[in-house]
């Protein structure tokens, strides 16, 4: 520490050694708060910048995140399906740039142009939502931090209970098809896992996030390689239960190119639109539809977490505990980003007047 202090503020050795120890002191307390402060932000879950009610105060006395509730809630009274938009929605979002809500922008090369992204749903909800509060108080809530409150509610209104969000994001103004780099369907666990890493997610939050799918629909597109030519055999999928294959048979034909019919990623029928651990015991029991969620209850690397997910009864506070995570990803606070007017444009630049 000695030599520390001598090379940073240039002390004479000639100092009083009175002097030299307070100096000493005063920069090991000094180091101490900071090494603290580091300790505690990285040791911390999710950012710092965001917290649970945010915008307390901030809207004209209008209660924002009841405001985003109401609009949920009656389009899901309306159709049951839109929860399952909503939380891809959020994850599409997040997993982009961050959670900075910029796969809502319009373009013709933005991120709603990728393949990935082109049968994702919900945005009409979060353009409601963001219409009522721009009533209620203009250009003070972002359209990503609606996009984490409307998943929130789907879940609740879904059965999974409530967990409280973390507000405070802000919009981004980047969005491009190129930057969409999705987890493949058809991924295996390692190469999921590699994905989930590069956004700080480990391994038990990836199991517990694709728990999602337990209110999930897919097309035909992204499994029949499984029910006819898994793998270029010429057979199916030997992991998948052959009852649901016959069955899947015959709602996706062997060369038909429509997918019109949406296939539940829980195959246990009773909880179609309902957030639990029924997934999980459906893909333990090789029912599991996407190879990706197979592969979760058959890898070494995540199948007790399946095996616990499925017998136990924790699945809906550790699902909204993840789902928090995955909200604090890469997002924009502070000064970062704007605060769109309209969810899907980009605010237009501010005009400067210069006076002579």
């Amino acid at each position: 520490m000695d030599i520390f202090i001598s090379s940073a503020f240039g002390y004479s050795q000639k100092k009083k050694e009175e002097k030299e120890m307070k100096i000493s002191a005063a920069v090991v307390a000094a180091f101490s708060l900071a090494f603290s402060f580091i300790l505690v932000n990285f040791t911390g879950q999710c950012d710092a910048a965001l917290q649970q009610g945010f915008y307390k105060g901030k809207c004209n006395s209008q209660d924002v995140e009841a405001i985003v509730a109401s609009v949920v809630k009656r389009r899901f009274n309306d159709k049951p399906r839109v929860a399952a938009g909503l939380i891809r929605l959020f994850f599409h979002d997040c997993f982009v740039n961050g959670c900075d809500a910029s796969i809502l922008l319009d373009g013709d090369s933005s991120e709603k142009t990728a393949p990935p992204n082109l049968s994702v749903s919900g945005y009409d909800v979060i353009d409601e939502a963001k219409g009522l509060l721009e009533e209620a108080c203009a250009g003070v809530v972002s359209c990503a931090d609606i996009i984490a409150i409307a998943a929130r509610d789907a879940v609740q209104l879904s059965g999974g209970g409530r967990y409280e969000v973390q507000t405070g994001r802000r919009d981004g103004s980047v969005s491009l098809a190129s930057n969409v780099d999705l987890p493949s369907p058809r991924f295996s666990v390692s190469q999921s896992a590699d994905a989930f890493a590069k956004k700080g997610i480990g391994l038990t939050d990836m199991v517990l996030l694709l728990g999602g799918h337990t209110i999930g629909f897919t097309n035909c597109s992204l499994f029949r390689d499984r029910l006819y030519n898994f793998d270029n055999t010429g057979k199916p999928d030997p992991t998948m239960d052959p009852l649901l294959v016959m069955k899947l048979r015959l709602i996706c034909p062997r060369n038909s190119p429509a997918d019109r019919t949406p296939v539940s990623l829980d195959q246990n029928l009773a909880s179609t639109f309902i957030v639990d651990n029924s997934f999980y015991k459906q893909i333990r029991l090789g029912r599991g539809i996407l190879q990706i969620d197979q592969a979760l209850a058959l890898d070494p690397l995540t199948n007790n977490t399946v095996a616990s997910l499925a017998n136990g009864n924790d699945f809906l506070a550790r699902f909204g505990q993840a789902m928090v995570k995955l909200g604090a990803v890469d997002v924009l606070t502070d000064s970062q980003g704007e605060i769109r007017e309209s969810c899907h444009l980009k605010n237009k630049p501010r005009s400067t007047f210069l006076f002579g």
